[in-house]
């Protein structure tokens, strides 16, 4: 069953994503690109997700940026 336009699957493999994201930083980041996703009246889901890491990690300028990203779209495929 859905509700809001979201299986209660992807809503729960999101919440885990989230959980295994233990640092601040990581979890504001990920707060930032689902607010971004919301707001553009997407549907949220680990595509929607991904691909908005990979984005800023394909634009980050230095290097740490682009680490932070690429943890967590690692994140996103540890199960």
């Amino acid at each position: 069953m859905r509700e809001n336009g979201y299986s209660p699957n992807t809503a729960n493999a999101i919440a885990q994503y989230f959980n295994k994201a233990n640092q601040p930083s990581q979890q504001e980041t990920l707060g930032q690109i689902v607010v971004e996703i919301l707001q553009e009246g997407k549907i949220l889901n680990r595509k929607a997700i991904c691909t908005r890491l990979l984005y800023r990690m394909d634009q980050a300028s230095v290097r740490e940026e682009e680490s932070r990203y690429q943890t967590l779209v690692g994140l996103l495929f540890d199960r």
